[in-house]
């Protein structure tokens, strides 16, 4: 399907679709725009603008253009020769629900539309639609013309069919697609970022650090790991050639100390089970001195990115 996608409608003119509009406009692709705010237009053109060296820097596609963006005056006008929609109205359920509802009513037959939302369920969005199958949730992170991760999450009523469709569009404009298991509220980034955003308040409000202080521990410390390998297969490496299953036996217990504000599930052989599994076929064969020097490879080239764009951090390595 998304080979035959040439044309992709973005509903909000903000940030999140302003971004939208640049990624797919930077891979080639037409796009119709539509916002009720009367600035709509000229926040998505310069908002494209400003983006745009960053596009070249990174690659455009043959035939990508600016110029093939085009404001229209309705939502209808937007959606209605459209092979993709991408809603990004604000985080209001009612006015979403309001708004896929017209979006559904006047788009041609087949096409998925999806919902930029960060935590609505789209159960309930797709609710007020007369085609609640093409209806899914397409949540990008900021900003959205570089950064390539989508969370997609169907609804009870989302065919399978959207799914994918949505999951080969995305591979399409450069992105990669996560297809969120269980519809669950925030997702699954974001609900990863909210436990560390629940930490750093708390160690704000008990004077135990400053906001540059746990920015710069984050930067220099697990910023750094999990811009490669994320979470699980950082730990992995943390237990040494025995793995994650030494790692869960040895700090496993810390986990039911006072030093953590948020809680922590129990740790059950089955959850160790599943997470060791899981980074073992993350690790697809690797030892963990083989994955060790992939990664001190890594940081070392991200390390000097870090000082190019932060000189001033030279020599001080809790500023950022």
């Amino acid at each position: 399907m998304s080979s035959s996608i040439q044309t992709v409608a973005i509903i909000g003119s903000g940030v999140i679709g302003s971004g939208w509009a640049a990624r797919c406009l930077a891979h080639g692709l037409d796009v119709v725009a539509f916002d009720p705010a009367p600035d709509g237009e000229a926040k998505i053109r310069a908002a494209v603008a400003n983006a745009w060296p960053a596009l070249e820097t990174a690659g455009l596609a043959p035939g990508a253009s600016q110029s093939r963006l085009t404001y229209v005056g309705s939502v209808a006008d937007a959606v209605k020769n459209a092979d993709f929609v991408q809603e990004n109205a604000p985080e209001r359920e009612e006015l979403k629900q309001k708004l896929l509802a017209e979006i559904d009513a006047a788009a041609k037959p087949g096409i998925v539309i999806a919902s930029s939302t960060s935590y609505l369920l789209p159960t309930s969005l797709q609710s007020k639609c007369a085609h609640p199958e093409r209806i899914v949730v397409g949540h990008p992170f900021n900003p959205v013309y570089l950064l390539p991760l989508v969370e997609i999450v169907a609804g009870a009523k989302t065919s399978a069919e959207s799914v994918e469709a949505a999951k080969t569009f995305y591979r399409r404009i450069g992105m990669r697609p996560l297809h969120v298991r269980k519809e669950i509220e925030g997702f699954i980034a974001d609900r990863l970022m909210e436990a560390l955003w629940r930490e750093a308040l708390w160690l704000i409000k008990e004077d135990v650090a400053t906001t540059e202080e746990i920015d710069a521990a984050v930067v220099y410390g697990c910023g750094l790991r999990w811009s490669l390998m994320g979470t699980f297969l950082t730990f992995q490496l943390a237990g040494g050639d025995a793995g994650m299953r030494h790692f869960m036996h040895q700090f496993g217990p810390a986990l039911k100390m006072p030093y953590s504000y948020t809680p922590a599930p129990e740790l059950t052989d089955e959850i160790i089970d599943k997470i060791v599994d899981g980074c073992e076929h993350q690790a697809a064969g690797r030892s963990v001195k083989e994955l060790e020097r992939r990664r001190d490879a890594f940081l070392n080239d991200l390390l000097k990115l870090v000082k190019n764009y932060w000189p001033e951090a030279e020599g001080r390595p809790d500023h950022i």
